[in-house]
């Protein structure tokens, strides 16, 4: 996806500040006259994203330039040290693991990674981990459980890998194990969905103790093409299906899905990479700080209880005839 049609209009007007720079962006009138145009662009992508309906949020979330997961590990992390292989079947380049440093803080980070080249993609299954994918990131979390490390999980796939060798090998069934094991893990979890959310393959590295989203990324059961597919029976009606799940930051804040909706910077992550992983970061620090003097006992009781109360629902009594 190179442009968005949503942003034509933003578009237009960066090529009209880059075609008066470079003819003539010295003469004083010039330069008053890029003046208005920076502010008349401001004003109109601040207007444009602020009305973004959930299909629009897709395609955001979507963008070829937006941050991922080996982005942030060079711009919100010191020292990785990456991490490999579930010791059963392989190494599987949807999900990378390693330790790290946040600030003073010893990490183990665990994410999707999708790539940018077709390679890239190829190569990691466009982030749809196979069930080797979620066992590495078990195996890693257990590891930094037992040496008091927090984990910070970094969710960006469209869903776990469908295909028949992923269903072989257990796919749901492991998938199943990572969210009980994650359940009771004796440290700090703090998971962030930076793009993508998408079905199982989300919550195989999603169950902690903070659960947040950075703005315009979505986080729920099924894709909105997945949807459509099912109610509608076309992939045509993906809009309409993304409108109906209600899965935003705004509507899953609202709905305490998620701890918090990390602000983008203006236009979307994919305009500033920078000032995106400058807001990860903080909001990283302050969970881990306020996790971090909380008793193991009192943090696996609040983590249960924080899932258990996604369930809850209303029965009303039928009207009387």
């Amino acid at each position: 996806m190179d442009n968005l049609k949503f942003e034509e209009p933003i578009l237009a007007l960066e090529q009209r500040i880059r075609s008066l720079s470079e003819s003539g962006g010295d003469r004083p009138e010039v330069k008053e006259e890029i003046r208005e145009l920076r502010k008349e662009l401001t004003e109109l992508t601040r207007k444009i994203y602020s009305e973004l309906n959930a299909w629009d949020v897709v395609q955001v979330a979507r963008h070829k330039d937006r941050p991922h997961t080996v982005d942030y590990l060079s711009l919100v992390f010191d020292e990785f040290v990456e991490l490999h292989g579930d010791k059963f079947f392989g190494d599987d380049r949807a999900i990378r693991t390693g330790f790290a440093k946040l600030d003073d803080i010893k990490v183990l980070v665990v994410g999707h990674q999708k790539g940018r080249t077709y390679q890239e993609r190829s190569e990691c299954y466009f982030g749809c981990a196979h069930p080797e994918g979620y066992r590495k990131a078990m195996s890693k979390m257990r590891l930094a459980a037992k040496y008091g490390l927090p984990v910070i999980c970094l969710i960006d796939t469209p869903g776990a890998y469908p295909g028949i060798g992923a269903e072989e090998r257990g796919q749901a069934q492991v998938i199943a194990e990572n969210m009980f094991e994650m359940s009771r893990l004796e440290t700090p979890i703090v998971c962030v969905v930076i793009g993508e959310g998408g079905s199982g393959g989300a919550l195989g590295i999603g169950v902690g103790d903070r659960v947040a989203m950075l703005e315009f990324s979505y986080y729920s059961v099924i894709s909105p093409e997945g949807c459509a597919g099912i109610l509608w029976k076309s992939a045509e009606h993906a809009s309409k299906a993304a409108n109906a799940l209600r899965f935003t930051s705004k509507d899953l804040e609202k709905f305490g899905i998620v701890d918090a909706a990390i602000p983008e910077p203006l236009g979307g992550a994919h305009r500033d990479h920078h000032q995106t992983a400058s807001r990860l970061k903080a909001y990283l620090l302050k969970s881990l700080r306020e996790l971090a003097g909380v008793p193991t006992e009192q943090l696996l009781a609040e983590r249960y209880e924080k899932f258990r109360r996604m369930g809850q629902f209303l029965t009303v009594e039928p009207a009387e005839a």
